[in-house]
């Protein structure tokens, strides 16, 4: 199920770019969001706005290009190009960019599927690759995770729900201070809904982030992993935290006992 993206702000306050004022803008991340697709350019926008960002919108490879390159004053964390753009087409941008040796993560969008396509892209430069139409929470956690490898950050600090503990660092799962041994797929299931604790957790992110799109929606694959956490995670201490949302994924809730 996609999310979806409320407009609130009118179309044409995006044609050339959103930003957060105040003091978000010296902490948040900037992203750079090239797509000639008006109505597309503002959802992203608003969205990843609404999620913290910083974000400038060019409708054009050659503009995408300059403003990637610091013409405009203003240094991008993450690029977000899309393949069909005017001017210049995505790849291009993203191979004069790695040409002139600037490094920013690109993560490139297209409504090309073909393998092909995709080896193309990544020979051109490109991080990563996400195929048109996609689900916004997968494309915020592909944003993440190339920031993250980009500025070296581990994503290593311990998380905790109630009395449910895990540790990335050290792969240690404990609850009510009980060691849990867990498979390595369901530690990284886990980590991830604990990571959104409170939030949907779609099909479609789990296979991605856990699977590496190795498996497809069609198998019941991610069933028989959360039903193996259930059995650890939460009916030999009494508890309910991983809470089943038909057709859409799942959400690690507090304890409702």
């Amino acid at each position: 199920m996609k999310r979806p993206l409320r407009r609130r702000r009118p179309a044409g306050s995006w044609n050339v770019f959103w930003r957060w004022s105040g003091e978000e803008e010296s902490t948040a991340m900037h992203v750079l969001v090239a797509e000639d697709e008006s109505r597309l350019a503002t959802l992203l926008a608003q969205s990843l706005s609404e999620a913290g960002w910083v974000v400038d919108v060019r409708h054009d490879g050659q503009a995408a290009l300059d403003a990637a390159l610091g013409r405009t004053g203003t240094t991008y964390d993450v690029l977000l190009l899309d393949w069909m753009l005017p001017v210049l087409d995505g790849l291009t941008v993203c191979r004069r960019l790695r040409q002139v040796g600037v490094r920013t993560p690109v993560l490139m969008l297209t409504a090309r599927s073909a393998v092909a396509d995709r080896v193309g892209g990544l020979d051109a430069g490109a991080d990563d690759y996400l195929v048109k139409p996609f689900d916004l929470d997968e494309l915020l956690a592909r944003l993440r995770a190339l920031h993250r490898r980009a500025s070296g950050e581990e994503d290593d600090e311990a998380l905790r729900v109630d009395d449910l503990l895990l540790d990335p660092g050290a792969r240690r799962t404990s609850r009510q201070g009980v060691e849990i041994e867990l498979s390595a797929r369901e530690f990284d299931i886990l980590h991830l809904l604990m990571q959104r604790a409170g939030r949907l957790v779609s099909r479609s992110n789990i296979l991605d982030e856990v699977w590496d799109g190795e498996t497809d929606l069609r198998s019941n694959v991610i069933d028989v992993h959360i039903a193996g956490l259930r059995a650890k995670i939460d009916r030999p201490f009494g508890t309910h935290t991983i809470t089943t949302l038909r057709g859409a994924g799942y959400r690690l809730d507090h304890d409702s006992g």
